[in-house]
C-alpha cells in the first residue's frame, strides 16, 4: 500500500492525473498508512494551491418550508425539526450581515435560500439581485449565491449584478442520489452547474459524506465534479438531525473523513477543497488534521441551521498551522 500511495503522489505532483481505479486503490489504505496518504495530499495541496486558506461565510437569507425531500435536510417541509423558519430577509438585513461577515474575516459571502430554485422572474429573486448590487457597492467581498436550481436567464442575471461564484451542491454520486432525494432529478442539478458556468460564474459544488454512500461512490462523484470543471468543492460531514430521514445515521469515523479529504485532493489537485458543515461534530479535536490532509478552504461562522465554532477559534487554528488566510 505504501508504494501505491507514493506512486500515485508522484504521478500527481509531476502534473499527471490518477484514474478512478487508482483513486479506489488509495481507499484501501489502513491506519498504518493513512497519515502517509494525508501527508502526500498536503504536499499536493501545497504544490498546486499554496499555503493560503480561503475563508467564506454564508447568510441564511430564507430558511425552512422547502418543498423538496432531501433526506439530510432540516429545512425540508417533509421533516419535523426544531429549526427556526423565516421568509426572505430584506435587502438591508442581508447587506448588514454581509458587512459583519467581512469584518470577521470572510473573503467570500454567500446568500443562501431554501427551496428548489428560481427562474429569474420571482419577486424574491429580484430582492436578492438588489441585495447583491448593494453588497458590491458597500463591501469588497467576493459575491456568491446558493439559490437552488436556475434557468439560464437567472444565471445571467446573477452574473450581471456581480455574483462571481454559484454554490450548487450535487450532494452525492448519481448512483446513490435516489437514496437522498426523490422530488427533483440529478440532471437538473447538473444543468444548473452548466448554466452558471455558461454565464461566466465560478462554481462551488461538493458533497455530503456519511449518508451511507461508499468510498467508491464518493470517488465517482469526485470524478464528475472534475468533468464539470467545478472550481471549489465544499465537503460536508453529515450531522444527523432529529426529525429528518437520516436522524439515526451514525457519525462518520474521523479517520474515514480524513481519508476522504486526502483522496479528493489526489483527484482534484488544483481545486479549492473546503471544510463545510459538520466538521465540529465529525472531527472534533482532529479538525486541524483536515487542513493537513489536502483542504485549502473553510466555511467560517454559522451554517444554515446549525451553529459553527467561533471565527476566532478557526483563525487561531490556522495561525497554529502557519497557514495564511
Amino acid at each position: 500500500m505504501k508504494q501505491e500511495i507514493i506512486d500515485c503522489a508522484e504521478k500527481v505532483l509531476t502534473g499527471s492525473e490518477i484514474n478512478a481505479e487508482e483513486a479506489l486503490s488509495l481507499s484501501h489504505a489502513k491506519k498504518a498508512d493513512l497519515f502517509l496518504l494525508c501527508a502526500f495530499a498536503n504536499k499536493i495541496r501545497e504544490t498546486f494551491t499554496g499555503d493560503t486558506v480561503d475563508l467564506c461565510s454564508v447568510i441564511n437569507a430564507k430558511s425552512g418550508n422547502c418543498t423538496e425531500d432531501c433526506a439530510f435536510c432540516a429545512q425540508s417541509a417533509h421533516h419535523k425539526t426544531n429549526i427556526s423558519c423565516h421568509p426572505l430577509l430584506d435587502e438591508e438585513k442581508i447587506v448588514n450581515t454581509a458587512l459583519q461577515r467581512e469584518e470577521a474575516g470572510a473573503k467570500h459571502c454567500d446568500i443562501a435560500t431554501s427551496g428548489l430554485g428560481y427562474t429569474g422572474k420571482e419577486e424574491d429573486f429580484k430582492t436578492i439581485l438588489r441585495a447583491f448590487q448593494k453588497m458590491r457597492e458597500k463591501t469588497s467581498l467576493k459575491l456568491c449565491a446558493c439559490l437552488g436550481t436556475l434557468t439560464p436567464e437567472a444565471a445571467q442575471a446573477l452574473k450581471k449584478v456581480g455574483v462571481e461564484r454559484y454554490n450548487h451542491n450535487l450532494e452525492t454520486a448519481r448512483s446513490f442520489y435516489s437514496n437522498v432525494v426523490t422530488t427533483h432529478g440529478y440532471n437538473e442539478r447538473v444543468d444548473t452547474i452548466r448554466y452558471a458556468k455558461q454565464a461566466g460564474m465560478e462554481v462551488c459544488s461538493g458533497m455530503i459524506i456519511g449518508m451511507g454512500e461508499t468510498m467508491a461512490q464518493r470517488i465517482e462523484h469526485a470524478f464528475l465534479l472534475k468533468e464539470l470543471q467545478v472550481d471549489a468543492i465544499p465537503v460536508n460531514i453529515l450531522s444527523p438531525i432529529s426529525g429528518t430521514r437520516m436522524e439515526n445515521r451514525p457519525v462518520l469515523n474521523p479517520l474515514e473523513t480524513l481519508k476522504t479529504f486526502a483522496i479528493l485532493r489526489f483527484i482534484l489537485p488544483k481545486q479549492n477543497i473546503r471544510f463545510a458543515g459538520g466538521r465540529e461534530r465529525g472531527l472534533k479535536e482532529l479538525q486541524p488534521l483536515g487542513l493537513l490532509s489536502g483542504l485549502n478552504g473553510m466555511l467560517i461562522g454559522n451554517y444554515l441551521t446549525e451553529q459553527g465554532q467561533s471565527v476566532t477559534n478557526d483563525t487561531d487554528m490556522l495561525d497554529t498551522l502557519q497557514l495564511n488566510y
